[in-house]
């Protein structure tokens, strides 16, 4: 019986939204979901008045930002979604606050050492950018989005649209 040598491929994909990119450098805090909606592994959170985090989105500002919800704590619901997965309102959250997470980039081309941008506000120039998504390239209105100055991107995206986010330091405790 011979071997029957197989290539899968020549390059690896950085994994799923939400789940981190390398150790040990990372803090790992758990939060209470606030707010009415569901949010996606791999997303930016702030907190709420309330000291409850919720996903960055409209009117957010940079200074808001305290991390990223990881997959630590849960996992997707289905075994074909496995880069689907959220917390809903009321979820012990795992919020990625330092070290190397991967996040979906939904507009531009992340470079190793780029600028990281959330978008803010909806645009007709970008239409599939959702509000609340990671991106690598300020809009072409300012308002739109906003620099993440405590983050950089880690290298270039995978095909999935998935890169690894550098959060060099904690803003928000």
């Amino acid at each position: 019986m011979g071997l029957n040598p197989q290539m899968i491929g020549n390059t690896m994909p950085h994994g799923f939204a939400g789940s981190y990119a390398r150790q040990p450098d990372m803090i790992v805090n758990t939060r209470p979901l606030g707010g009415a909606d569901s949010v996606a592994f791999g997303a930016p959170l702030k907190y709420d008045g309330n000291g409850n985090v919720v996903q960055m989105g409209a009117s957010a500002a940079a200074a808001e930002f305290a991390g990223v919800a990881a997959r630590e704590l849960k996992s997707a619901l289905t075994y074909l979604e496995q880069g689907e997965g959220n917390y809903a309102p009321g979820d012990a959250v795992a919020v990625f606050m330092r070290g190397a997470v991967n996040v979906k980039c939904q507009k531009g081309t992340p470079k190793l050492g780029g600028d990281v941008y959330v978008r803010v506000t909806a645009s007709e120039a970008a239409p599939t950018a959702a509000v609340g998504g990671f991106e690598a390239e300020a809009d072409a209105t300012a308002a739109n989005t906003v620099k993440l100055t405590n983050c950089q991107w880690g290298g270039a995206a995978d095909v999935n649209g998935v890169a690894e986010l550098r959060i060099l330091t904690m803003i928000n405790a």
